[in-house]
């Protein structure tokens, strides 16, 4: 049976200039231009005829970027919002955590707000005060719920709303994203909670950034972009066209940024280049690309992928000494990695004329940031013939909170006396 049917739902805002934002009815009239104040300088589209059913018991997850549409949706399938155009069918009782402390009032308790938001969600007086320990307990706000909501913390708020959202025993759960500020200790229970909910075969449809624990407890995955439904299906199959199409998008705005300052800053990039490449190019490094493994070229790399370095070189005579090299570098300066072809025991014997020196990296092992490439050639003794310093720059992007500089493949093991879980992101292999 289903338990949520949007049928081709669009919702569009109307978007007013800043310029009138202050003007008042009176001087609107005085200056002749009440309606072209009144008149929206355009139409924003938050959703455009997006379409899909949830079954009853299953939880279904909403990813995106900011932006795209993801919390419009939940507030319309919540009540909260109409569309503009198009149906929401709901069957069941529906108990919506979508903004942080929406519905709580600042200037009161804790109590009186669990009992005003009781009422709201369909309890009776009588049915807030047998659950009240129980919300207030799970909310871990024994000492606090006296106090006016307004002393409270983001994650105290959170909560004291999750707790009482998901107490009311609704037979739909709709949680956007308010995991995200909750503490460290707390979001565990959270998602023991959710789990509960899915054993007892309530429906949830679930929005979050955090798309390991999407594809750990949705059935099914939705991914909006502007307002469209990009993709609609198996989580894991889902979530990487999501990733896919971030990583080309960084690959764009990486590219962009490097016209920019091409564009902006060319003398200074000249100048620059000529300060961090040096040598007599007896030997020239004509041009360096990266690639992935796959041949293509790029900018954008994940910890786990590989990258290769290649290097266009061309030489006038024959000369037969000579050693390729290449350094990583952090955005602080700090060497991540660096070696070439003497320190790996490879012998030179010629080199002339124009040829190609790849260097083939099986998995990059770094963790999220920007990093930049020394590409080189010298002679054994280090005298250089080009050398490039920093000229080069790449970008990984990452899921995982690490610290440090590499991420090394890794994995952690427990003896039966120690319980743990994953309930969020996996510490494991990169």
């Amino acid at each position: 049976m289903t338990a949520i049917d949007v049928e081709d739902v669009s919702r569009i805002y109307q978007k007013y200039s800043a310029r009138h934002r202050f003007q008042t009815f009176k001087s609107s009239i005085v200056k002749g231009d009440i309606f072209k104040a009144l008149k929206p300088d355009e139409l924003v589209t938050a959703l455009d005829k997006v379409s899909f059913k949830v079954k009853e018991g299953t939880t279904f997850g909403i990813i995106g970027e900011n932006g795209s549409g993801k919390s419009t949706l939940l507030k319309i399938v919540a009540g909260i919002a109409k569309p503009t155009s198009g149906r929401v069918t709901v069957r069941g009782k529906v108990s919506a955590l979508i903004e942080l402390g929406a519905g709580f009032h600042p200037e009161i308790t804790g109590r009186e707000n669990v009992y005003i938001n009781g009422i709201m969600l369909g309890l009776s007086k009588k049915e807030i005060h047998r659950k009240f320990d129980e919300i207030v307990k799970f909310a871990e706000l024994e000492k606090f719920i006296d106090a006016p909501v307004k002393t409270y913390s983001s994650g105290m708020y959170m909560r004291l709303g999750f707790s009482i959202a998901i107490n009311v025993n609704p037979d739909i759960l709709l949680i956007d994203e308010v995991l995200a500020v909750g503490d460290a200790s707390f979001v565990p229970k959270c998602l023991d909670r959710i789990d509960d909910f899915r054993r007892r075969k309530k429906t949830i449809l679930f929005v979050s950034h955090d798309l390991s624990t999407v594809e750990k407890v949705c059935d099914q995955v939705i991914w909006l972009k502007e307002g469209k439904i990009q993709a609609v299906g198996e989580p894991k199959r889902v979530i990487d066209a999501y990733l896919q199409d971030i990583v080309e998008k960084q690959e764009e705005d990486f590219e962009e940024r490097q016209r920019t300052i091409d564009r902006e800053k060319e003398q200074e990039w000249q100048e620059e280049r000529r300060e961090n490449r040096w040598g007599k190019r007896e030997i020239e490094i004509a041009k360096v690309r990266l690639r992935g493994l796959d041949g293509k070229e790029k900018h954008v790399f994940s910890p786990d992928e590989g990258m290769i370095i290649e290097m266009d070189v061309k030489s006038s005579s024959r000369i037969q000494d000579f050693v390729f090299g290449i350094g990583i570098f952090n955005s602080q300066g700090i060497c991540c990695y660096g070696t070439n072809t003497k320190l790996e025991d490879f012998e030179p014997i010629s080199i002339e004329g124009e040829a190609k020196a790849v260097c083939r990296i099986e998995a990059l092992n770094l963790i999220n940031g920007t990093y930049y490439l020394d590409v080189a050639i010298h002679k054994r003794d280090g005298y250089p013939y080009d050398y490039h310093r920093k000229l080069y720059s790449f970008l990984i992007s990452s899921l995982h909170q690490d610290e440090g500089i590499v991420r090394p493949k890794h994995s952690w093991d427990f003896s039966p006396q120690i319980k743990m879980k994953t309930s969020k992101k996996r510490m494991s292999d990169p």
